[in-house]
């Protein structure tokens, strides 16, 4: 029978579900700077400054790499 490969993409889409749940939802500074600057300065700051979205920029690299690679 055929061992079964661990599906590498699915690991990252729930690690970044993961972070964003964990994080993400009811973040004080996203409403805050919602609020006060819009959304579209909520969604950058996030992107460029937080910590999470740092983390969460490489997994999106990750998901790149292994979505071209299971395309080969």
């Amino acid at each position: 029978m055929r061992e079964k490969k661990p599906n590498k993409r699915k690991e990252i889409l729930d690690k970044i579900t993961e972070l964003q749940q964990t994080y993400c939802e009811g973040c004080f500074l996203k409403s805050t700077f919602r609020k006060e600057y819009g959304k579209t300065y909520a969604q950058s700051f996030c992107i460029n400054q937080c910590t999470v979205g740092e983390k969460m920029r490489q997994y999106g690299a990750m998901l790149l790499a292994a979505s071209s690679r299971s395309a080969e």
